[in-house]
């Protein structure tokens, strides 16, 4: 199935994801969400071949840590969509948060965008996740694009044994 460009989604999608106006340097691809972090990226949504992919960080057993190897996953369009709504309503209330207009206690979502969010979170729980018979494994090297709002590109290499 040929993916559609992020141009082709939603004009409301479009609208919500900053990350659409950042130049990506050669050889990267974009990064839309980053939904689990520890020392780095773990889990969220990027491009890879210029598709949208859920990405998942495996951990190293022998080393006690994390890799920089990442099951990349196919996601449809519809659950990108949906995934870049509930990245919105986190930006908002992130915005909000760093402005003093919330706290800790909303996070990840203001009052106003909680019941949305609840609904969003339900669907993204069980279709983002590794599908071990379609996923390709690649190594991530994350960098960040703008050191204002956090905006992340990734390079997805073959991982050397």
């Amino acid at each position: 199935m040929k993916w559609p460009s992020f141009n082709s989604y939603s004009e409301g999608a479009q609208r919500e994801c900053r990350h659409t106006v950042v130049e990506l340097k050669r050889g990267y691809e974009q990064v839309f969400t980053v939904t689990e972090f520890y020392d780095g990226p773990r889990q969220g949504i990027a491009n890879f071949r210029g598709q949208p992919h859920f990405y998942d960080c495996l951990f190293d057993e022998a080393k006690g840590d994390y890799s920089n190897r990442f099951r990349l996953t196919p996601i449809p369009v519809r659950i990108f969509e949906v995934a870049m709504e509930d990245w919105a309503i986190w930006e908002r209330w992130q915005s909000a948060y760093h402005a003093g207009k919330t706290t800790l206690e909303f996070h990840p979502a203001l009052p106003e965008d909680r019941a949305r969010h609840n609904e969003i979170q339900a669907v993204l729980d069980s279709a983002l996740k590794t599908d071990e018979e379609t996923c390709t494994i690649q190594a991530g090297l994350f960098e960040v694009l703008e050191s204002v709002s956090r905006s992340l590109q990734v390079e997805w290499t073959k991982p050397t044994e």
